[in-house]
Parts: C-alpha cells; structure tokens; sequence
C-alpha cells in the first residue's frame, strides 16, 4: 500500500512544476555520480589491465639474480633446481648491460639496455615474433645470429635506424676510460606498445653477448615463466626458499611495485572524489522529500484520521526517496555502461606515447566495479530517505489538516 501511494506522488508531481525540476535534479545527480564513477572505475580498470598485459609481454613472471647484481656460471644447476617446481614452464639465461647505440650513417646517439638471450626460448613464452614490425631478409626466426640485434621501435626512429641499418654499440671498459665499440646490423625491429621499454631496450644473442662482455659460460640472470602468474609470488617464496643465499627472486608485480601501487590509489581516490557527487545528490533527495512533505501535509493528516499509522506513512515517503534513488542509480549505470563501450571500441581519444605506457584510452568493465557502485549509491539513497520520512512522522495530524 505505501509503495503505491509512494508512486502515485510521484506521478501527480507533474503537475507541479518545481516539484518537477527538483526532482529531475535529484534523480539526475544521482544518475550522472553513478555514470561518471562508473565510467572512470572503467578507464582506471583498464589501464591496470592493458599496463599489466604489456608488461607481461616484455617481463619474466620470476626473475633470478645474485643480490649483489654480479654474474654467475652454475646457472645449469640452478636451472635444474627451477625445473622441479610443478608451476613452472619456462626458464630462460639472460645477460643485462647498460650502453649507447647509435646509427652508423646518422649522429644521434641514445642510451640502450641490452638484453642477451635466447631468442627461442625467450619467443617461446613472450611472443616476441608477434612484436615484431619489420624484420631484415637475413633474420631466420630462430636465432638473433651473429652481429645481430633487434631494437625496440622507438629507439630505432631516435636513431635513424631500420632493419638491415647498422648501429655502433658503445659500452664502458672497466680498465680503460675509452669505450668499447662494436657494429651490429638492425636483424628486425619490435613493438609491444609500452614506450619506456620501446625506447630504450635491444636484444643481442646469449652467446654474442657472452664473447662481446667477456663472459664466458656466464649470465646475469633467468627469467621464470609460471603456469599462472597471479601465483609469481607464491611461487617466487618457493624458488627463494630451494636456491637460498646469494640468488634472489623478483616477480613482475615486485619489479612494477610503484607503477601498480600509484594507479591502485589513484583509483581509490577518484572513487571517493566522484562519491561526492551521488552525496550532493543525495542532498538533493532529501530536500525534494521535505518539500514534497509540506505539499502534501494536509494528505498526511488525512490518512492519518483514517487510520494509517505514522510508521506506515513515513514509509511512503522513504519509499519515494528509494524510487528516485532507483531510477537515477538505473539510469546512471546504463548510461556509464553505454559510454563506456563507446569509448571501449571508437579510438575518441589518444594519449601521448611519450606520458603514459600506452597509445590509446583504455576500458575494462570489471562486473564488481559496476556492483559496488550500485551498492554504495544505494545505501547513500537510502540514508538520504530516512531523515524526512522521520520528519513527516512527527507530524501533528490535526495541525496538518487545519493549515494543510
């Protein structure tokens, strides 16, 4: 009964034509706090996906190295050890070196970290031939070769380089101030997207880099490769555990620590930020319930000589407010839905490589991001009917009737 009566208010308030802008005012705060909390939980979900999915592309889920960053030969043994993890899938030897490339027929010179590895194995688990943009005739798929290497896209245009171009590779000499210089030829140029590593990464084969660095059967490291990598940490505690002291374990999340921990905060922050406006909303609500309450005074004294208690008529009230909070929280998430599929397949706007890890806005719709927002919408809804439909219940029925 007091829900119908509830509606029935509802609907004579079109007559009224204040009555009827305070309450699209209400309804629609609440469906734009809604819409605009959705969408940008969205975007936020979706950087930490894309960003995630990129580094995992270029990163090991596990990395191994001594603690004090210096090179090792047991790695077979080690290797062995990695091995007997039922979680793992891959391991792969690799060397790390800081250096300068530049282009043989261009000046520009720029810094490069150098990754040697083993292209099969390495390709195997990162799908680094899907990376790859233009690649030189002479590159078997295989192996990097003698010589070789394979730049990231944005380091290859910084130097005025493409593939089958060759480029000097200059590194420090630990006894002579001169460095040392070597010529590669470009065998193939990779894109994964993330333009720090684009920028500024190259890969050499293992054994080349093993004779360029003097390493004989020596590496830096091993990237891990996991059958899950939400289970790296799990696993990373376990490899740390059977290797023990010097070697040290790393997982992706660990090495991207700050990245990842600054976007979850961003998007707790702009959850609480964009919260104000289903608040004011909320406000909204409470004031157009009031208002309503003195139209209707001598319709609650009425009912109340009837016989309808007061419980039952401050629920028609608070009714009143869960309807509005209803249909502007419906509204709200079918309009965040819709935008945000918008922005999801038409590339409205682009990014700027150079600021952020990607190229284009990014969308997730995570299903628990849509539930908590419509919960806590509702709750603040909710709250917002409980002060008036109190108030109304205070009212003095034979005073409503007189001056109603």
């Amino acid at each position: 009964m007091e829900f119908f009566v509830a509606v029935r208010y509802l609907k004579t308030r079109r007559k009224n034509f204040f009555s009827v802008l305070t309450t699209f005012i209400a309804l629609g705060g609440t469906a734009l706090g809604v819409a605009v909390l959705i969408v940008t939980l969205a975007i936020m979900s979706g950087f930490q996906s894309n960003i995630r999915r990129k580094i995992l592309s270029i990163q090991p889920h596990i990395m191994i190295t001594r603690i004090n960053g210096k090179s090792f030969k047991d790695y077979v043994k080690i290797k062995n050890k990695i091995n007997v993890n039922k979680n793992v899938l891959s391991v792969s030897p690799f060397i790390f070196r800081q250096g300068i490339a530049m282009g043989l027929n261009s000046k520009s010179a720029t810094g490069i970290l150098i990754k040697a590895i083993n292209y099969e194995s390495e390709n195997r688990i990162l799908n680094l031939s899907n990376q790859v943009t233009v690649s030189d005739m002479n590159f078997n798929w295989k192996k990097i070769g003698k010589n070789s290497i394979i730049l990231g896209k944005e380091l290859a245009e910084n130097i005025s380089v493409n593939a089958g171009d060759k480029v000097i590779l200059m590194f420090p000499d630990a006894f002579f101030n001169i460095p040392k210089m070597y010529e590669f030829v470009v065998s193939a140029i990779v894109q994964s997207g993330m333009y720090d590593f684009d920028s500024t990464m190259g890969f050499i084969d293992l054994e080349e880099g093993q004779k360029l660095f003097f390493m004989q059967n020596e590496i830096t490291g091993l990237d891990v490769y996991i059958s899950n990598f939400y289970d790296a940490l799990i696993v990373s505690q376990q490899l740390r555990a059977s290797l023990s002291y010097p070697y040290i374990t790393k997982t992706w999340a660990e090495m991207n620590k700050n990245l990842f921990l600054a976007l979850k905060l961003e998007k707790i922050m702009m959850f609480l930020v964009l919260l104000l406006i289903i608040l004011v909303a909320a406000f909204n609500i409470i004031s157009n319930l009031l208002l309503l309450s003195v139209q209707k005074s001598k319709d609650i004294g009425i009912m109340s000589a009837i016989g309808f208690s007061r419980f039952s008529i401050s629920k028609i009230f608070f009714c009143e407010g869960v309807i509005i909070g209803f249909i502007g929280i419906f509204v709200g998430i079918m309009s965040g839905l819709v935008i945000s599929f918008i922005l999801k397949w038409f590339n409205i706007f682009k990014l700027p490589k150079g600021v952020y890890y990607i190229d284009k806005l990014p969308v997730t719709i995570v299903p628990m991001d849509i539930i908590m927002v419509a919960t806590v919408a509702f709750i603040i809804t909710i709250t917002a009917g409980i002060y008036p439909a109190y108030q109304v219940s205070k009212l003095d029925p034979l005073e409503a009737i007189r001056y109603g």
